[in-house]
């Protein structure tokens, strides 16, 4: 009885040991895991039987097109925009989280970048963000080529340890390298790569090219320019909705942002969201949507005057860039129109308003100028991404980790001690028993 209750303990001893050790791997496994388009002309809007809440119809790409945005130019950024291989893993773009294919964003609450890495707001559209006075939910970069300094160094999106590093797997690509020149051969003087491809020049080439997204045209601009017949009477309804309730207050102009007139100026337009906190209704949505997680502006600023303040969102092509709020927690544009009408206007919104605001901002969405995928330039059996590419970061993740406090001992190596320990555990037990038996 004595030898089978000792052999009994031996083997539950080491079952124990092994199990504690391999639930702390899987643990720690767990763990890590464009065309040019033409500017409407306006027309008197008095014969239109519900008068819009605007006297513009969407400007176009003439408003904003630079004199110095060549086809080169818009060619060169349209390829940066795409190319993954100037991220750290070689897998994500400017496109990945603001996808030009679809809404132009990612249909995601937050966007996904590096190492599956997540962001702590939703990735805004950027069709028609060359009309925007800032760029960014808390209008940080002033104008479009600034925003795009931000993600390539980020590490939640495209993760580089630093521009240079982005910049130097460009340059080893002859084909960018000649196209720079193409560009920007009259202010260049020198034959080195590392004069020709520069961090001003990419991120103004992506901005020559993200300023060609525009969507004019909806049924709403037609219906501005004079067509009575281009919204039904159902949308004409939400139209009107729309203004009694006050959404124009913020959504103004032919952007429906409340800035146009003076894009990458720097002079966003701000509002606090939530506005009306204390509504009962609105107290719901921020505790189910995180509504007041962020602070928003006040996080550039450090100005308590600035905090929940966001920069007011384009309506335009609205219905393609669910989920909502700068949480990207709302699910479906009928529920946004709710919260913002609860937290702005401190108002509960009907049914029926509801849907015939939401018929009206299905109106605003306009046509998108056909995007194909762009050819890279790379010669055949090269790569931009070095095979030790995650070699080339090491130096930057043992810092990461040497801060880390020595009660974070990984959990890989807590399972490493705990099978060592079941292995002395179970030579000793084994030990005993021989003893005893002798």
């Amino acid at each position: 009885m004595g030898k089978l209750w000792k052999t009994a303990l031996l083997i539950a001893s080491i079952g124990f040991l092994i199990t504690a050790a391999a639930g702390a791997v899987s643990a720690t496994d767990a763990s890590n895991s464009g065309p040019v388009l033409q500017v409407q002309e306006n027309n008197e809007t008095d014969e239109l039987p519900v008068e819009p809440p605007t006297e513009e119809s969407h400007p176009g790409y003439e408003a904003i097109q630079q004199e110095d945005d060549t086809e080169e130019k818009i060619e060169l950024g349209e390829q940066l925009y795409f190319d993954p291989r100037i991220s750290e893993t070689g897998t994500i773009s400017c496109n990945t989280c603001h996808n030009v294919m679809e809404g132009g964003d990612d249909s995601r609450p937050t966007a996904m970048g590096v190492h599956g890495e997540t962001g702590p707001v939703a990735s805004p559209t950027v069709w028609n963000s060359g009309f925007h006075h800032t760029q960014f939910w808390d209008g940080r970069a002033d104008t479009l080529a600034e925003q795009a300094e931000g993600p390539i160094v980020a590490d939640v999106e495209m993760g580089m340890p630093d521009h240079e590093a982005a910049l130097d797997r460009v340059r080893a690509v002859d084909g960018y390298v000649e196209a720079y020149e193409d560009v920007y051969g009259d202010e260049i003087d020198s034959d080195d790569p590392d004069d020709i491809v520069t961090l001003e020049r990419t991120v103004d080439a992506i901005a020559a090219y993200e300023r060609t997204l525009v969507t004019p045209n909806s049924p709403y601009d037609q219906y501005v320019e004079g067509d009575a017949d281009a919204l039904s009477e159902q949308e004409l309804d939400g139209m009107e909705t729309f203004q009694e309730l006050g959404c124009q207050s913020c959504h103004s102009g032919p952007m429906f942002s409340g800035q146009w007139e003076n894009p990458e100026s720097g002079e966003g337009v701000y509002n606090q969201h939530p506005t009306f906190e204390d509504n009962a209704q609105c107290e719901e949505y921020i505790e189910e949507y995180d509504l007041m997680e962020n602070p928003g502006r006040m996080g550039v600023t450090d100005d308590e005057r600035d905090e929940y303040n966001y920069k007011v969102p384009t309506l335009r092509n609205v219905e393609h860039t669910a989920p909502y709020m700068h949480t990207g927690q709302v699910p479906t544009l009928e529920e946004s129109i709710r919260v913002m009408s609860a937290c702005q206007l401190d108002h509960e919104a009907s049914d029926e308003e509801v849907e015939d605001v939401a018929a009206f901002l299905t109106t605003l969405t306009g046509e998108y100028p056909e995007q194909e995928m762009p050819r890279l330039p790379n010669p055949s059996g090269e790569s931009m991404i070095p095979m030790d590419a995650e070699g080339d970061f090491e130096d930057m993740e043992e810092e990461a980790e040497g801060d880390e406090d020595d009660d974070g001992m990984s959990l890989l190596a807590i399972g490493a001690a705990i099978i060592a320990l079941a292995l002395v555990t179970a030579a000793a037990l084994v030990g005993y028993s021989r003893y005893e038996n002798q």
